[in-house]
């Protein structure tokens, strides 16, 4: 096994990277040998379809210590009861809504699986479409049990308190201000190494996450390739039962093996975990006037069908300087074709003078109304409009063509006063004849 202190990762995104946790246990010239090192066994996990074109397929090969085909039948998981609780049929409205902050447990400590609720969907699983937003609230390790989700891949981003999570290609460290990506089909367990972990889960249903093309920007800029770090393999050798928790088809399945299934000794391919440090995105912005359109600040993106049109865009509004000349500074009023979910990991959103907190979410469906909220309104247009530096903020969204339905416990939890945010705009005074 690799150094249980120090997790060690791989520069560059979508590379074809390969490692092994002890010498000799990767093969070399082949992917399937008829008899792999050290009696392992060979498994490959495909993240898109065989025939998917070369640029976009993402798959890797497997040596491990038990296969994966091992287990007993899965039985429906009665934990949980706010993670993946279904769709309602019911209409949806197209209100404007708000989150506060998910509170951490009291009393019984919860794991990362127990400490999940859904708040917004979009697309039933099995649609290959569609994103879904979950926030988490952990007080304790994952211990004796691992998490896979057989619906989509897991983009973390922490809001409180540091995550190691243990997965079979890996281990990665996320604190907030960084976030790490779990393919679709990765087992993986979660540590809490200071004891207690908020933040938010994005899970994208359709085409993985990619970085944007960068058209007109050109070859540099955005989020830059060599800065998503790829961990080495490492392996858990333990002979203990442990419960697997899986997602699938919107709902969570558990069964129990008699070992860990963290038990990859090597590796190769380029579907991988990855984490990334937000703080090293490259921001373009405008050094004229006008407000640019919120796609310059996407990290990542999940195309659909629609050429321009996203399945998931994860964008992010970082620190940076603002020098637009007669100009709104923030972000203007509008009505978009696509929905807005947003999240808050430190300090404050530009657009919103108070009621927006880190760890918080609004909802902005397709073609509601919505913008800066009175005071903010207000500062911006009276603000003197020299060079102005936002910092101490980091808000992100998480954009979809397919309008988001709340659960349950999120239509009963949301912000009753959300609405009045916009309620005391002046009327504009019009030229008299």
């Amino acid at each position: 096994m690799t150094d249980p202190i120090t997790p060690t990762y791989i520069p560059g995104f979508g590379n074809h990277v390969s490692t092994e946790a002890i010498p000799g246990a990767l093969p070399i010239g082949r992917n399937s040998p008829q008899r792999p090192a050290f009696g392992l066994y060979t498994e490959q996990l495909s993240g898109t379809a065989f025939t998917a074109p070369r640029h976009e397929n993402r798959r890797s090969w497997l040596y491990r210590m038990r296969p994966t085909a091992e287990h007993p039948p899965f039985e429906a998981y009665e934990g949980a009861k706010r993670f993946a609780p279904g769709t309602a049929d019911t209409p949806l409205p197209p209100n404007r809504l708000r989150w506060d902050p998910l509170p951490l447990p009291g009393g019984e400590r919860v794991d990362l699986v127990d400490g999940m609720t859904t708040m917004l969907t979009n697309r039933h699983p099995a649609d290959l479409e569609g994103v879904a937003m979950h926030v988490y609230a952990a007080t304790k390790d994952m211990d004796a049990r691992v998490f896979m989700d057989a619906d989509g891949e897991l983009l973390f981003i922490p809001e409180q308190g540091r995550l190691e999570l243990l997965t079979e290609l890996g281990r990665i460290e996320v604190a907030p201000g960084q976030v790490a990506l779990v393919p679709r089909g990765v087992r993986f367990k979660a540590l809490l190494p200071d004891g207690q972990a908020r933040g938010y889960v994005a899970e994208n249903h359709g085409a993985l996450f990619r970085l944007p093309d960068l058209g007109p920007i050109g070859a540099n800029g955005l989020a830059n390739p060599r800065d998503f770090e790829t961990p080495v393999a490492w392996f858990e050798d333990r002979d203990e039962p442990t419960e697997v928790i899986q997602k699938f088809m919107g709902s969570l399945w558990t069964t129990t093996l008699d070992h860990s299934p963290l038990d990859v000794v090597a590796w190769h391919g380029n579907l991988a975990p990855w984490r990334y440090d937000l703080s090293r995105f490259n921001t373009i912005n405008t050094v004229s006037f006008d407000h640019p359109d919120p796609s310059i600040f996407t990290v990542l993106t999940s195309p659909s069908d629609v050429p321009g049109r996203a399945n998931a865009d994860f964008v992010i509004f970082p620190p940076r300087w603002m020098v637009a000349e007669g100009t709104f500074r923030p972000p203007w009023f509008h009505r978009n074709v696509m929905s807005e979910a947003m999240g808050l990991i430190t300090g404050a959103y530009d657009a919103k003078a108070e009621g927006f907190q880190p760890g918080g979410i609004s909802l902005h469906n397709i073609m509601s109304g919505h913008g800066p909220d009175v005071a903010s309104w207000q500062g911006a247009s009276a603000a003197d409009l020299k060079p102005h530096k936002i910092e101490g903020t980091m808000a992100f969204m998480l954009e979809s063509c397919w309008a988001y339905r709340p659960t349950d416990y999120a239509l009963t939890h949301a912000q009753l006063d959300y609405d009045a945010v916009w309620a005391d705009f002046p009327k504009a005074t019009l030229p008299r004849s």
